[in-house]
């Protein structure tokens, strides 16, 4: 075993099989996070917050104060749970492919295929680009993981140039943002085309649940754009409560590179289902209020009558409206029956959360990367989505059912599960006032997720 460079820590992570890489301090032999394994330092202490890291025991109260796993005051956007859906008290039982019978095997396939059939939308292939990032296309210091995502970014301005999507005047709504790439492009998209050296009335919202290195946003020079990025996950993020937008109240353009699974569901909630609209569905069958007491005009007027903003188009605090949105879809498998937006459009066919559950598992099928028809092909292109625990529990579940279907027939089988899934999607768009289509936006060697659901106000 090779030993710790020298002024490095000397704790061997098994894990990893190497030495910890941390900086010690004169004359230590481990870091501050491995102090406990020196001689005469047994006043470290786990810290009760988080237990994955230890603090002297007479630093402990100081810490607490300071520690970043100490609960935070949540701030005016979070409203927990707003945007999950209905709950409506059941437990699904979750049943693993492999547990089941050849018979239930054959009555989901059926029930799938009838599903299939009724479906009125079909998947367009449209590879587009767009010209500001073709300078990075062309730089060879991009190795094969940026070239792939550049391609993708390339083609989602393209869309979003196309639908008439891309321009000033608006706040675009980033969901997943991660390290803001996609917003980086749509401003400097803007800046190219009108060729100028700020961009007034732009906003860009950059929503990511974690904390994110390396982020683009926190570089922007721009004196006339506004970034704000909000560490929230989007389950539980009110934009109606947004200051950024009830300032100007610019319309709304949702975008997102990869939305895993159960977040593209959330955020079509947060975009389209406002607490507004909420309220008022809620209160429809209500009696309407009784009408405001009328003045005499010898009784006179309240003091603060002249303060109070005339009602108009600006009275309304929520923000602007949505004129579109164009997110790239992935891991259906993630996917939640109490999120999903499409719950009515399966009911309507037939199908329920028990359904709903065993295609989302089998969706994994279409892009898992680990049967022998699509290894190779995996490890050319493959997605540059991270494989999880529960992807791998899906490949298993394959592996268990593959006498029961061939390897590409099981391959056809995840793209449709995948598809009825996004139908239900469709569906719920266009329930809401809005034309909305499935678009093959890049290459299957660029990543297998590779479908964008884009989507428009109706007329």
């Amino acid at each position: 075993m090779a030993a710790a460079l020298p002024g490095r820590c000397g704790f061997f992570l098994e894990k990893k099989k190497r030495f910890c890489k941390m900086i010690v301090a004169r004359g230590k032999v481990f870091c501050g996070e491995h102090a406990t394994m020196e001689e005469g330092s047994s006043n470290r202490v786990p810290c009760p917050l988080d237990p994955k890291h230890t603090v002297s025991e007479d630093k402990l109260k100081q810490h607490l104060k300071k520690c970043n796993a100490r609960e935070k005051a949540k701030p005016v956007y979070y409203v927990e749970n707003i945007n999950s859906g209905s709950a409506d008290g059941k437990t699904l039982q979750q049943v693993s492919l492999s547990e089941r019978s050849r018979a239930e095997l054959h009555s989901l396939l059926d029930k799938l295929k009838t599903a299939v059939a009724g479906l009125q939308w079909d998947v367009d292939d449209s590879v587009l680009s767009h010209p500001v990032l073709q300078e990075e296309l062309n730089n060879p210091k991009n190795g094969d993981s940026a070239h792939k995502h550049l391609k993708q970014q390339s083609s989602l301005l393209g869309h979003l140039e196309a639908l008439g999507l891309l321009g000033r005047g608006r706040c675009f709504v980033e969901f997943g943002a991660g390290r803001g790439k996609l917003s980086h492009w749509i401003h400097e998209a803007l800046k190219t085309r009108d060729h100028l050296k700020t961009c007034e009335d732009l906003q860009l919202l950059l929503v990511e649940r974690c904390s994110t290195r390396f982020k683009v946003d926190g570089k922007q020079q721009d004196p006339g754009v506004q970034f704000e990025r909000l560490q929230v996950d989007i389950q539980h993020l009110d934009l109606s409560k947004v200051q950024l937008l009830r300032q100007k109240k610019l319309p709304l353009v949702g975008v997102g590179k990869h939305l895993c699974g159960a977040a593209t569901d959330l955020a079509l909630r947060c975009l389209l289902e406002t607490p507004g609209l909420r309220e008022e569905e809620e209160e429809e069958e209500e009696e309407p209020p009784p009408p405001p007491k009328r003045l005499k005009t010898s009784e006179p007027e309240p003091a603060d009558a002249a303060a109070r903003p005339a009602p108009g188009p600006g009275s309304d605090p929520g923000p602007g409206p949505v004129l579109g949105l164009a997110v790239a879809l992935c891991c259906h498998h993630r996917c939640e029956w109490r999120h999903y937006v499409g719950q009515r459009f399966f009911l309507q066919n037939g199908l329920g959360a028990e359904e709903f559950s065993a295609f989302c598992r089998m969706s994994s099928w279409a892009t898992c990367g680990l049967r022998p028809a699509n290894r190779g092909r995996a490890s050319q292109g493959g997605t540059n989505q991270r494989r999880d625990d529960k992807e791998h529990d899906r490949a298993e579940e394959a592996d268990a059912v593959s006498g029961f279907l061939q390897t590409d027939e099981r391959e056809q089988v995840g793209r449709l599960c995948k598809r009825v899934i996004d139908g239900g999607r469709l569906d719920f768009l266009q329930r809401n006032g809005f034309s909305s289509k499935l678009t093959r936006y890049v290459s299957s060697q660029v990543t297998l997720e590779n479908v964008l659901l884009t989507a428009v106000p109706s007329g």
